[in-house]
C-alpha cells in the first residue's frame, strides 16, 4: 500500500487506532502473518489487521471501505482455498479474539471469532460438556460453524449450525448486529450454512450437551482387506446407535509407536470408530472390526478434546480436498472406493475417508441451507503433500475420487470441504432453492459484496 496520500494517511490512522498490530508489505512479520494452513496459497494482502476486539474489527472494516478495498476474514486460516487471505485486500485477522466462556448451567458457550476447536473443546472439557466440532483441533470455529459444521458428534448432537444460538456480526458498513432466532431472524437463517458472506463473526454462541464419556477404537489393516473392512464398518454403523461415528480411511502408515516399523511409509487402511459413551459399550460395538485380521489397535476411553487433536495435520503442507455425499454405501460403491484407495498417492499425508451421516443430522431443521443433511454417507478425499512435484498427481486423484462417486452422489456438498470448484458447486452446497433467499439477505447486509473471498453468494 502506498505510504503517501489518502492511503498512507488512512494506514497511519489505522496503526494508531487499532489495539492489535497492523502489517503492510515490507513490514517485519508481514510474511508470517499472511501464511495460512495450505502451503499452496501465496497471496499478498494490502493490509493485515490483527484485531483484539469488536471495536478493532469495526475500525478495520471502516478503513477498508474508506479505501474501497475488499475484505478477507481470517479465523483459523484452514480453508483449502486460502480464503483467509487475498491479494490487495484488507485481512481482518481474528486470531487474538479467541476467548471462550462456558455457561454450564445454561449449557451454552460463547466463542470468540478467532477461536479454534482446541480453544472450544479444552474450555468445555472440565464441565463434561461438548458440541459438534470439526475433526482437527486447529480448525477455526467461526468458519466451521457458519459453513454448516460436520464432526464426530454430529450423528448424536446434529450439525454445528443445529446448535447455533446467536452470532455477533460486524457488517459491511461497520455496524454491529446480533443475529438470533428473535433478532434479525432472516440473517440468522442465512448464517446456518451461508458462511462468511454476510459479515465478520466476532463471537458465536452454541448449545452444549452432556458428554461424560468418549471412547474410540483405532484399527490398522493391510490394504488388501479394505473392502471387507469397509463393509464391516458400514454394517456396524448402520446397525448401531447414533452415538457411534468415525470413519474408514486409507492413509500412509505414520511413524508412530502404534504402527509396526515395517509398515511405516506404506499404504494402509484404518477404521476410527468413535463412540459418545463408555468404553465397554464401544468394545461390544467394535467386535466385528476387532475380529478382522489387523496390524495394530488402540481401544480406549479418551477425553473428547484429546480425540479432537488425534489426527491433526501439520501446517506448511500442500492441500487439495473435496467431497461427495452419497445416497448409500452398497457393495459396488465399497469396491470402487477401495479400488481408488489402492491408488492413493503414497507416501504422502493424503487420506481417503468415508463416514456415515444419519441420526441427528438427518433430523435437523430441513430449511437451513445445508442440503447435504439427507445424505446417508460422505466421501472425503483429503490430499496433503509436501513436494510441489506431486501437485498434479494428488489433485488428479481427488478429482478421480469425485468422479468415482457420481453413481451414488446426491449432488449436494458441504462447502467447507471444497475449494473453488465453480459456481455450480456453490449452488449445490447451499441448495438451489435457497440461493434466491440467501442473495436477498446478502443484498441487505453486504450489497457491494465486500465479503467475497468465500463460497460467494451474489447480492440482489
Amino acid at each position: 500500500m502506498a505510504a503517501s496520500g489518502k492511503a498512507g494517511t488512512a494506514l497511519t490512522a489505522l496503526r494508531e487506532d487499532l489495539s492489535g498490530d497492523v502489517f503492510a508489505p515490507g513490514d517485519p512479520g508481514y510474511d508470517e502473518a499472511r501464511t495460512v494452513f495450505n502451503a499452496m496459497i501465496d497471496r499478498k494482502p494490502a493490509v493485515i489487521a490483527q484485531c483484539e476486539s469488536e471495536t478493532d474489527v469495526v475500525t478495520a472494516v471502516r478503513f477498508a471501505r474508506e479505501l474501497d478495498l475488499p475484505v478477507a476474514v481470517r479465523g483459523g486460516g484452514h480453508s483449502v482455498a486460502g480464503s483467509a487471505v487475498a491479494d490487495g485486500a484488507v485481512v481482518v485477522d481474528l486470531r487474538r479474539m479467541h476467548e471462550v466462556t462456558v455457561h454450564p448451567a445454561a449449557k451454552a458457550v460463547r466463542i470468540g471469532g478467532g477461536a479454534t476447536m482446541s480453544h472450544l473443546d479444552r474450555a468445555c472439557q472440565p464441565y463434561a460438556l461438548a458440541t459438534t466440532g470439526g475433526r482437527a483441533s486447529t480448525t477455526g470455529v467461526g468458519g466451521f460453524v457458519l459453513g454448516g459444521g460436520s464432526g464426530w458428534l454430529d450423528r448424536k448432537f446434529g450439525l454445528a449450525v443445529d446448535n447455533l444460538l446467536g452470532v455477533d456480526l460486524v457488517t459491511a458498513d461497520g455496524a454491529c448486529v446480533t443475529a438470533t432466532a428473535e433478532d434479525h431472524p432472516e440473517l440468522f437463517w442465512a448464517l446456518h450454512g451461508g458462511g462468511g458472506n454476510f459479515g465478520i463473526a466476532t463471537s458465536l454462541t452454541l448449545r452444549l450437551h452432556d458428554l461424560p464419556d468418549m471412547s474410540i477404537a483405532f484399527l490398522l489393516y493391510l490394504p488388501e482387506h479394505g473392502p471387507e473392512v469397509l463393509r464391516t464398518y458400514r454394517d456396524v454403523i448402520e446397525g448401531g446407535p447414533r452415538e457411534a461415528s468415525g470413519a474408514m480411511l486409507y492413509l500412509t502408515g505414520p511413524p508412530e509407536e502404534f504402527v509396526p516399523p515395517h509398515l511405516v511409509g506404506t499404504r494402509m487402511c484404518a477404521v476410527l470408530l468413535t463412540y459418545a459413551g463408555p468404553e465397554e459399550e464401544m468394545r461390544r460395538l467394535a467386535r466385528p472390526l476387532l475380529a478382522l485380521p489387523h496390524e495394530s489397535e488402540i481401544v480406549t476411553a479418551i477425553p473428547y478434546a484429546d480425540l479432537q487433536c488425534m489426527i491433526d495435520d501439520p501446517p506448511g503442507m500442500r492441500n487439495y480436498w473435496s467431497a461427495e455425499y452419497l445416497t448409500g454405501l452398497p457393495d459396488p460403491c465399497v469396491d470402487v472406493f477401495c479400488a481408488r484407495g489402492d491408488r492413493m498417492p503414497v507416501p504422502t499425508g493424503t487420506q481417503h475417508l468415508v463416514w456415515a451421516q444419519g441420526g441427528a443430522i438427518a433430523e435437523g431443521p430441513a430449511d437451513y441451507p445445508v442440503p447435504y443433511r439427507d445424505a446417508a454417507w460422505a466421501v472425503h478425499p483429503f490430499a496433503i503433500w509436501e513436494d510441489p512435484a506431486d501437485d498434479e498427481r494428488c489433485r488428479s486423484w481427488v478429482k478421480d475420487v469425485r468422479a468415482d462417486a457420481q453413481p451414488w452422489a446426491t449432488g449436494a456438498v458441504y462447502l467447507n470441504f471444497t475449494g473453488d470448484e465453480g459456481r455450480d458447486r456453490v449452488v449445490a452446497g447451499l441448495g438451489a432453492e435457497n440461493i434466491r433467499r440467501l442473495a436477498a439477505v446478502k443484498g441487505a447486509y453486504d450489497p457491494d459484496n465486500v465479503f467475497r473471498f468465500n463460497h460467494n453468494i451474489r447480492p440482489h
